[in-house]
């Protein structure tokens, strides 16, 4: 197995190559000078968007270690996702669910190593 390794002038051309394309990316809907037409669907779809990517970054970490899925119940992260989800139907807060939650998940994983 070969890695290329870029030397001179290719890390500049891949920097200010990636540099356009993440500010074309990020600035697409703002190019425009009116409004681009979308259909009603969508814009209500374009709501659950950010809350989809936390749950794709997220879940994975709750249900899986070293790449591979949980198998033990004695894990911490998962009595403090639990606790954490109940105080969010029970109050629907943000902050209180995360306090909630690190305060079950920190004695079980530093007190009793789970």
């Amino acid at each position: 197995m070969s890695t290329a390794v870029m030397t001179g002038w290719e890390p500049w051309v891949a920097s200010v190559g990636l540099a356009l394309v993440t500010l074309v990316t990020r600035a697409f809907f703002m190019i425009p000078e009116r409004e681009v037409p979308m259909p009603e669907w969508f814009k209500r779809g374009l709501k659950y968007a950010p809350l989809a990517a936390l749950a794709a970054v997220i879940a994975p970490e709750l249900v899986m270690q070293q790449g591979a899925l949980i198998t033990s119940l004695a894990d911490a992260r998962l009595p403090a996702v639990l606790c954490a989800t109940a105080y969010f139907w029970w109050q629907r807060g943000i902050l209180g669910t995360i306090v909630i939650g690190m305060a079950v998940y920190l004695p079980l994983h530093i007190g009793w190593g789970w």
